[in-house]
């Protein structure tokens, strides 16, 4: 069922998790398949309901700043000053997990995902809840994660409770995953928030000695990094087969389809030859607009009825790469049965 975020409507989520359901709700970044974190029969059903490994981790998502120390172990000042300028927002913060975590939440890793998210829906509910709730993307593992409520409503109908509506993600991808857990500071998951943005809130002198702001490409030899959401080869795809390409390519594609039908995302202008089977879906130039629309738009191709996606391979700048990461891992992903 989906609803409104009215008052009455939070109350009854709230309770639903309390009772041990699973209730859809929004965030900046993507749609969340929420449960309560400290219920293990709750969190089970997330796993049963997305066809999620038990041993890939949930984020917690927490109603503010100061429920951290009941969830970590403990928390680095690095930790206090990224929360502080990031949070709410599409930041999750990787510490070493307060032993009142279940295993379940941390895929039984010594380490517990933490953010507080930036929609006043999600917020509401969490403060209503009064503690963590669970939220991994409200679809299927593997699969292109939700954008709207009708998302989550086609990805996983009656194994949700209820569905709040807050419309269209904003941030439309998933949250920058930082791990702090090891001494030094580590993107494992590219997001909105970038490398430049936590340089300027985590200076050389807050970090560990020899420990430099690292990126998802330059982590530390000594000790593998936590497992996280999102980072598997495969994943964010669609049924269809998807590939990147660049607009010559794609040009190169759309004059010899041999009347298949091929479906395209591009920043580039469809070319003069193109309709027919060619189906051309124009992307933002702005990369904050392309990540809004981007899984909607993915969603929208995969039901065309194309033998393929071609999507147009985005520019190597630093505010791309959150966007690179998903569509390489939805290439690596796609044409896949449910179950990845």
């Amino acid at each position: 069922m989906i609803t409104a975020p009215t008052p009455a409507a939070i109350a009854r989520a709230a309770a639903l998790l309390r009772a041990g359901e699973l209730v859809g709700l929004p965030t900046e970044t993507v749609y969340g398949l929420g449960a309560d974190a400290l219920n293990p029969a709750a969190v089970k059903k997330i796993y049963a309901a997305k066809g999620r490994p038990a041993d890939h981790p949930l984020i917690v998502h927490l109603p503010d700043a100061s429920h951290l120390p009941r969830w970590a172990e403990t928390v680095p000042d690095s930790a206090a000053a990224l929360a502080r300028a990031f949070w709410p927002g599409p930041l999750t913060l990787i510490l070493r997990r307060a032993a009142t975590v279940p295993d379940l939440i941390t895929g039984g890793q010594d380490t517990v995902a933490l953010r507080v998210p930036a929609h006043p829906a999600a917020l509401d509910l969490l403060h209503a809840f009064g503690s963590g709730i669970a939220a991994p993307s409200a679809n299927r593992f593997g699969r292109i994660s939700p954008t709207t409520a009708a998302h989550v409503e086609e990805e996983l109908g009656a194994a949700v409770a209820l569905i709040l509506d807050g419309g269209p993600c904003a941030v439309g991808i998933e949250s920058t995953i930082v791990d702090l857990s090891r001494g030094a500071v580590e993107i494992l998951r590219p997001g909105a928030v970038t490398a430049s943005d936590l340089a300027r809130v985590i200076t050389p002198a807050s970090l560990a000695p020899a420990s430099p702001l690292q990126t998802e490409t330059g982590r530390p030899p000594a000790h593998a990094p936590p497992r996280v959401p999102g980072a598997l080869p495969a994943h964010y795809a669609p049924r269809t087969p998807l590939r990147l390409a660049n607009a010559a390519q794609i040009t190169q594609a759309a004059a010899a389809h041999d009347g298949q039908r091929i479906a395209v995302l591009a920043r580039s202008p469809a070319p003069a030859h193109g309709g027919g089977p060619l189906i051309w879906h124009a992307a933002p130039d702005d990369p904050a607009a392309y990540a809004q629309a981007l899984y909607a738009a993915l969603r929208a191709l995969d039901a065309a009825g194309a033998r393929l996606i071609l999507v147009e391979t985005p520019p190597p700048d630093e505010a791309w790469r959150a966007i690179a990461n998903r569509l390489e891992r939805a290439a690596a992903g796609s044409g896949a049965d449910d179950e990845t």
